[in-house]
């Protein structure tokens, strides 16, 4: 795992994720190795039959020369005809977002994990926190009484 979006989760009701491939230059995949990006602000949308990633900040490579690039650039990701076609059809209905969870290498290839998603309102949040925190306390609870 190279980068995580931890605020997604938090922001958003994940409904389902899809792995995508994701064109990049060469002096980004090395930044991107180094774990030189920014997911918290990205998200994906269709446009033109094509998924492109919007506001992900992928810092320049330091030893890379003159031939630097914008590193706010929008970014195309790979997928399947299919996968576009159904992606485009889930976010036209109300609410419904393509939000980054992750950046990481299969192999030699980048990779996003791309979630469609539903943004969550200020009192959801406020009820994932207390579950989170009874969940915490339950674990905690347990592992004292069974001495781990």
């Amino acid at each position: 795992m190279v980068v995580r979006n931890r605020k997604a989760r938090y922001d958003y009701q994940i409904l389902s994720t899809i792995e995508a491939g994701i064109s990049l230059h060469g002096s980004e995949v090395k930044s991107v190795r180094e774990g030189k990006v920014q997911l918290a602000d990205a998200y994906a949308v269709v446009e033109d039959g094509q998924v492109l990633l919007k506001n992900l900040h992928i810092s320049p490579y330091k030893q890379t020369g003159a031939q630097n690039y914008d590193p706010m650039r929008v970014r195309r990701l790979l997928l399947h005809k299919n996968e576009i076609r159904k992606l485009a059809v889930k976010t036209e209905q109300a609410g419904q977002t393509l939000v980054p969870l992750s950046i990481y290498f299969k192999g030699k290839h980048a990779k996003v994990e791309l979630a469609l998603a539903v943004g969550r309102k200020k009192y959801d949040k406020r009820q994932a926190i207390a579950k989170a925190e009874a969940d915490r306390r339950m674990k905690q609870a347990t592992r004292r009484d069974t001495g781990h």
